[in-house]
């Protein structure tokens, strides 16, 4: 089972690009849109421009995973899809994992940990 709830559809994938609020760094781009809930809801986008099934599916796999080990970290309340770039498919879980929380920082959505300054 899932360690947190994702985005499934086409409409709810839309209704985030349609806000319009977005990041960006070399290896994702991230949407985002307030969802007036209690949890984040999270999508991911990895096209064909990639590479090919199992260079996309690897990619999607580090991004669910550095989200997952950082969901903690992360202000609630957001509906959020990560776009891959082309940039990310010879990366790993910690070039991914610093870009992720990179884009979290630009908009300020990490939260304190305790014992961090």
């Amino acid at each position: 089972m899932s360690n947190f709830i994702t985005l499934k559809n086409s409409r709810e994938f839309g209704s985030v690009y349609n806000t319009k609020d977005s990041v960006a760094n070399k290896y994702l781009v991230m949407y985002l849109r307030a969802n007036s809930l209690e949890y984040n809801r999270l999508g991911i986008s990895v096209s064909k421009k990639v590479g090919n099934s199992v260079v996309r599916h690897k990619v999607t796999r580090l991004i669910r995973e550095a989200y997952r080990l950082n969901k903690d970290c992360i202000r609630s309340g957001y509906d959020i899809v990560f776009v891959a770039r082309t940039t990310a498919k010879d990366k790993g879980y910690h070039e991914i994992e610093s870009a992720m929380m990179h884009l979290f920082r630009l908009k300020k959505l990490t939260l304190v940990r305790d014992g961090e300054n």
